[in-house]
């Protein structure tokens, strides 16, 4: 039951944050800049998507959308800003499925030769690296209040609030995941495999390069069903649309679901596991 991993994390909120600050530490330990390492890997596929898409493909320069409050008048949105808004969570969302499932495997001394709450060490690592995303989406945020200036419009927008909304939903979604794949990726190698192998493809079939909502027929709702679109749509909704999250409620209904089945799957899969993590490990 949910309750057993409640539990766990009692009691332990100052050591969870002491413990994501050392692991973000020990992540970019001995390297001359640090932590500064986790903003120049995504500035450089930034770059390197910007050059390719925006350089070297033409027809994708700009994205035409109508803003809530100008629905007569097409907005136009360069291809690198519709894309780094959408790029920035999807950095989040893949560090967390890999190293989500890597996780136990990679802390294994805390299960091994330390009492501790296994479920915690998930959250802590987790929650490193929603640090970095927290320090990219500031630098996103005022590359979107220069694009906002630039523009003409007004810098800030209080549909900018719905970050409070989307944020937290990407942490605990990703974080409800990696109870099942943390544990499955202990017992089994090729998991952990498999789950490396697919992220490029899955990068490719999300709406982090392309709009999702211009599809229509049955690929309009294989799109829905995926939940990295819903961060993505939802990043570009709030910060270059105007939109609220209610507006496409077809798409809120079919992510809730899926963080209830998500949720339930991982408290399952973890409760199941957890009890020979040591004994695999």
């Amino acid at each position: 039951m949910f309750t057993s991993i409640w539990k766990e994390h009692k009691g332990f909120g100052k050591q969870i944050f002491l413990l994501a600050k050392n692991e973000l530490i020990k992540t970019y330990k001995g390297a001359v800049i640090g932590p500064f390492w986790a903003v120049v890997k995504p500035a450089f596929t930034v770059f390197v998507y910007w050059f390719a898409f925006s350089v070297g493909i033409k027809a994708l320069r700009s994205v035409n959308v109508h803003l809530n409050g100008m629905e007569h008048e097409a907005f136009s949105i360069n291809f690198f800003t519709f894309m780094f808004v959408g790029i920035v969570p999807w950095f989040f969302i893949q560090e967390q499925i890999i190293q989500g499932s890597k996780t136990l495997r990679t802390n294994r001394q805390f299960i091994t030769k330390v009492k501790f709450p296994v479920s915690t060490i998930l959250t802590y690592t987790g929650l490193s690296r929603l640090f970095v995303h927290l320090f990219l989406f500031v630098i996103m945020y005022a590359y979107i209040i220069f694009f906002r200036v630039s523009n003409g419009m007004f810098p800030v927008s209080w549909y900018d609030l719905q970050f409070f909304f989307y944020c937290p939903l990407m942490f605990f979604f990703f974080l409800a995941l990696s109870w099942s794949t943390a544990p499955m990726s202990a017992f089994s190698k090729d998991f952990e495999s498999l789950i490396v192998s697919v992220m490029s493809g899955i990068f490719w079939l999300s709406g982090i390069m392309y709009d999702s909502y211009s599809f229509t027929g049955p690929l309009k709702w294989a799109m829905l069903l995926n939940p990295i679109n819903f961060f993505a749509n939802g990043y570009r909704n709030a910060f270059l649309y105007n939109r609220g999250f209610w507006v496409y409620k077809t798409e809120l209904v079919i992510f809730l679901a899926e963080l209830i089945g998500i949720t339930l799957l991982g408290i399952f899969n973890y409760n199941r596991l957890r009890k020979t993590l040591p004994d695999v490990l």
